[in-house]
C-alpha cells in the first residue's frame, strides 16, 4: 500500500492554506514539526512563535502558509481524513461481500495507526495522536456553519459517507445508518483517548481493542 500511496498527493482545500506547503521545503517543514510540536506541548499551548523557534524561522514566514492556527489545525484534519479515504478505498476495492467491504472499513478508521514511510514529512501515527485529542476543536466553533459551507469538513465527511454507503449496502432498509457511521468514526477517536487517559471508563485496553468493539457493534446491529 505504501508504494501506491508515495504516488498519491492529498488534495486540501485551498482555502485552509495562504500558500500550499506541500510547494516548498519550509512549508513541509511546518507541517512536519507543527505535528511533533502540538503533539508535545497540546494545541492551545502551540503558537507560531514557538514553531518559528524549533524551525529556526521567522513567525512570519509561518504566516505566508497559514494566516492562524487554526487554519493550521483545520489543514492538518483535512490532510489525515484524506490520507485515511485513501486508505479505506484501497482497502475496500473489488471486495464483493459487503459485510466483509463494511468491515475492512471498520477496521481502516478505528485502528491504531502506524507511520506511513511514503510520505516523509507527515508522521501519520503522531498526526493520529493529535486528531484523537483536538479533532474536536475544529468542529466546536462558533464558526463551523460557515466553515462548513466553505467545505472544510468536506473530506472528513466523505469518509462517513462511504461508510454510510457500506451499511446500507448491507442494510439498505437500516434506519440509522448515517448515525452509526459518524458514531463510530467519531466514538473510535473517543475510544483511543478514554483508553490511554481514562481507562476506568472503557473495555478498550491492550487486549481488546477500539477495533475489536466497532467491529462487533456493526455485526450485532445490522443482524437482519
Amino acid at each position: 500500500m505504501n508504494s501506491i500511496l508515495s504516488n498519491i498527493t492529498i488534495t486540501v482545500n485551498p482555502k485552509l492554506f495562504v500558500k500550499n506547503p506541500e510547494t516548498s521545503e519550509l512549508g513541509k517543514k511546518i507541517l512536519e514539526q507543527s505535528i511533533i510540536l502540538i503533539d508535545e506541548i497540546g494545541f492551545d499551548n502551540f503558537t507560531f512563535k514557538k514553531l518559528g523557534e524549533r524551525i529556526n524561522s521567522n513567525e512570519s514566514s509561518i504566516y505566508r502558509y497559514f494566516e492562524s492556527k487554526h487554519k493550521l489545525l483545520l489543514y492538518l484534519s483535512s490532510w489525515y481524513w484524506g490520507w485515511i479515504e485513501y486508505k479505506l478505498v484501497l482497502a475496500t476495492n473489488n471486495v464483493a461481500n459487503s459485510m466483509e467491504r463494511l468491515k475492512r472499513a471498520i477496521i481502516i478508521v478505528t485502528e491504531k495507526i502506524e507511520d506511513d514511510s511514503a510520505t516523509l514529512h507527515i508522521n501519520e501515527a503522531i498526526l493520529n495522536k493529535i486528531i484523537v485529542k483536538e479533532f474536536t476543536k475544529t468542529l466546536l466553533t462558533k464558526e463551523v456553519d460557515e466553515e462548513n459551507k466553505e467545505g472544510f469538513f468536506l473530506v472528513y465527511k466523505n469518509v462517513i459517507n462511504r461508510l454510510i454507503t457500506m451499511i446500507e449496502e448491507v442494510y439498505e432498509t437500516y434506519p440509522y445508518s448515517k448515525t452509526l457511521a459518524s458514531s463510530i468514526v467519531e466514538g473510535a477517536l473517543h475510544q483511543h483517548f478514554l483508553k490511554d487517559h481514562l481507562k476506568t471508563i472503557t473495555n478498550c485496553n491492550e487486549n481488546v481493542s477500539p477495533t475489536d468493539f466497532y467491529l462487533d457493534l456493526i455485526v450485532t446491529t445490522l443482524k437482519k
